[in-house]
């Protein structure tokens, strides 16, 4: 007897010929249709994409060091690297101070060098201003400096990149402490569960914000420091979603059946009820990080955040509210936070109908 196959098309094959092992099932290819039908959200996170990744290059883009230099016959990577200015013809021992115009004259006597698209880092003052600081955006400084002659643009992009990495971070450990809980919390259920919400209702009605700038005020505040402040407080927000499904789910018959066969508790709850629970922790993640981003503007803005001359959005609003001589200050901050903030709650909501199963289809899907 002949087993009969049917042919595999093309799609499945790759140019090598053989078989490709991955397949996106039926309720991915959905969820991924839904995701795709959101434009707004769609579109939000590919610009959110875009400025994240840029960001991360932000040395890159806004250095006080140049990219390249060629002095002499040879070339040099002052921005990965640092070089005395002995090595193009100066007097010091001391790193090379590219601002300076003695030291470009030197250069530019032997060579030439390239400067990054703002020559400016987050932290440069900017020397020779039409007026005194903060001055207004010009062709040289195109949102304009602050009080401390530090140019805007630069600051903004380390900003931005220090505020999404602390607020992704915020979120990833957020999301691991409180998922784990929950599931305790729901599949065991009984004493433990009832003390385990005495125990939340009492935590969430303390003043977090006010214990925050208490504490910020003793520790010193820094990126990591700050990080484990607030996850004190952040990691409640998934305990109730996730508890709620293991409440649910811990009587199913495969869950039983897993029992009667002898696996463990922790394997049943991380490989069989933890799946569930997921597709509604997923959608709330994007809600999660626009709020930890929150949290870490408004610390900076009342000073207890992220040590002094960090860049920071919340430092640049409050520079706005301290100089309201200087418009473009508040407004250059409070537009880049609400941007920010707009785009993880537009991804939120595509995210949220990918994962709702009462969307329908709305394109036609290959099996």
């Amino acid at each position: 007897m002949v087993a009969i196959t049917e042919r595999p098309s093309r799609d499945s094959i790759d140019s090598s010929g053989h078989f490709l092992r991955w397949k996106v099932s039926p309720i991915t290819a959905r969820r991924l249709e839904n995701f795709k039908a959101n434009r707004r959200g769609f579109w939000s996170l590919w610009i959110f994409l875009i400025l994240f990744v840029l960001s991360l290059f932000a040395e890159f883009i806004a250095n006080d060091k140049p990219l390249l230099v060629r002095f002499d016959g040879r070339f040099y990577l002052p921005i990965i690297t640092s070089h005395p200015e002995t090595t193009f013809g100066g007097d010091f021992q001391t790193e090379a101070d590219y601002t300076d115009p003695f030291v470009v004259e030197l250069i530019e006597e032997k060579g030439w060098l390239v400067f990054p698209l703002i020559p400016y880092s987050f932290d440069t003052p900017v020397a020779d201003l039409p007026q005194p600081a903060p001055s207004p955006p010009t062709a040289q400084n195109w949102l304009g400096t602050d009080d401390q002659a530090r140019d805007v643009t630069a600051r903004l992009v380390y900003g931005f990149r220090i505020s999404v990495l602390f607020g992704l971070t915020l979120t990833l450990f957020s999301s691991v402490v409180g998922v784990a809980a929950g599931a305790v919390q729901g599949y065991y259920g009984g004493l433990l569960d009832l003390f385990f919400q005495r125990f939340l209702e009492i935590w969430n009605s303390m003043p977090s914000l006010f214990l925050l700038i208490i504490m910020s005020s003793v520790i010193v505040p820094g990126f990591w420091s700050l990080l484990i402040l607030l996850l004190l407080f952040s990691w409640v927000a998934l305990v109730g979603v996730v508890r709620a499904e293991f409440l649910r789910a811990r009587n199913f018959d495969y869950v039983r059946a897993a029992r009667a066969l002898g696996v463990t508790n922790t394997v049943t709850m991380f490989r069989h009820l933890l799946p569930n629970a997921m597709v509604a922790t997923i959608t709330l993640v994007p809600f999660i990080t626009a709020g930890s981003l929150t949290v870490l503007t408004q610390l900076d803005f009342l000073g207890f955040g992220l040590p002094p001359g960090s860049p920071s959005l919340g430092e640049m609003l409050k520079q706005g509210k301290e100089n309201l001589q200087a418009p473009w200050l508040g407004i250059t901050s409070f537009f880049v936070i609400a941007i920010m903030l707009s785009l993880m709650v537009f991804i939120g909501e595509a995210i949220r109908d990918a994962f709702d199963p009462r969307k329908q289809v709305t394109a036609d899907i290959r099996q």
